[in-house]
């Protein structure tokens, strides 16, 4: 490993780029000594021969991994959400490198669990990794959603299978008071966005009057919203979402919320020449930026749906509003929300800066995972 990659190592990064590994004795998937410029054992890791993150680092100094850190990893990363008192069914066990189980995703739905591998040497540990959690857990089923994108970098099929058990078409969940009807196989991610259970709660202190939510998916933030306000509507480019949306309406007997087909983007033109007003407002829109080169235009994107919103927003009234792009820091997340506010002749304070829930932890020294911003702004009367 080049100098450069021992400096990353010392910073706490767990992460080791292709450009820093100088040789290479080892195939995809396996569990490799990683050795620094002088010669001098750093730890172990997870290599993959394919992605340009080759390493991916399980133990610092010369102890090697050994199987029964896997256990004790897996029963940690538990025990902290048993800790965490989560008034919800549904929630994430295992977040990856902030378990130290790097490219290992494990969430919760009621009795059964759903398991991502997002690399070769993660994947080659899943049956293993399978026996720990139906011994710690007793699932009554395990789904392996193994069909994210980033697999195929890492030379990976993309999948879904049962692995323990039965899974059935659909999984029913609580967050807070709200109940859920969830399709584990077709879902996004793992079939909830579970990273935001603590916004919504958090939202829900200031929402009131007349709800709009943006980019709703299964309706997280409106069914949350809704019982704090006197209308709510939601909207999504998905039929599919809508649908879910109605249902869940449905079966929470939340009376008050419309659901409604259209591109976010062109349904905040059409509602603010209209001279719509609203009193609550949601963003939660999907990662506009995947990479690095994305990024300024997914700045744009972001401040084009803010500054709309921002002009919708009733004085007094709460805007909040949310990025999952990781490569979209805080920093330059609340400088697109000031240029909206200036731009829109808007004038805000900020009432409260979130992240991803308790369940999602931030691993100190690994900025990508921090990747959830959520903004909650006021509209100065």
């Amino acid at each position: 490993m080049s100098a450069r990659g021992e400096q990353r190592l010392r910073t706490g990064h767990p992460w080791i780029y292709r450009a820093d590994v100088a040789d290479v004795d080892a195939s995809g998937g396996d569990i490799v000594e990683v050795i620094g410029p002088r010669r001098r054992t750093l730890g172990h890791a997870l290599f993959s021969d394919r992605s340009q993150i080759p390493l991916r680092m399980l133990t610092r100094g010369d102890a090697p991994f050994e199987p029964a850190m896997l256990r004790a990893r897996l029963e940690r990363a538990i025990r902290f959400r048993d800790s965490l008192n989560l008034d919800a069914t549904a929630y994430r066990v295992v977040h990856g490198e902030a378990d130290l189980l790097p490219s290992l995703v494990v969430d919760r739905y009621g009795s059964y669990l759903v398991v991502q591998a997002l690399s070769q040497g993660m994947d080659r540990l899943l049956p293993s990794v399978i026996g720990w959690l139906s011994e710690l857990l007793s699932p009554d089923g395990i789904l392996a959603r193994n069909d994210p994108k980033v697999r195929t970098l890492e030379g990976l099929e993309q999948t879904v299978e049962v692995l323990a058990g039965t899974i059935p078409d659909s999984v029913v969940v609580r967050e807070g008071p709200i109940e859920y009807d969830v399709d584990l196989r077709k879902g996004q991610k793992t079939g909830l966005f579970l990273d935001q259970r603590e916004n919504r709660e958090a939202a829900a202190r200031y929402a009131h009057g007349r709800l709009l939510d943006g980019f709703s998916y299964h309706g997280g933030f409106a069914l949350r919203l809704a019982g704090q306000c006197t209308a709510a509507e939601a909207i999504d480019i998905s039929a599919d979402a809508v649908a879910r949306i109605t249902s869940n309406a449905t079966r929470n007997r939340v009376g008050n919320l419309t659901a409604r087909e259209a591109n976010v983007f062109d349904e905040l033109r059409r509602l603010e020449k209209a001279g719509e007003r609203y009193d609550t407002i949601v963003l939660d829109p999907p990662a506009f930026a995947k990479n690095k080169a994305s990024v300024p235009n997914a700045l744009a994107g972001y401040k084009e749906i803010n500054l709309r919103a921002l002009r919708l927003l009733a004085p007094g009234g709460y805007l909040v509003s949310c990025s999952c792009s990781y490569n979209v820091n805080e920093e330059m997340f609340a400088e697109m929300v000031h240029e909206a506010s200036i731009d829109s002749h808007t004038p805000l304070t900020i009432v409260e800066k979130r992240m991803q829930g308790r369940d999602h932890p931030v691993l100190v020294g690994a900025p990508e995972t921090h990747y959830l911003k959520c903004f909650i702004l006021r509209r100065v009367e």
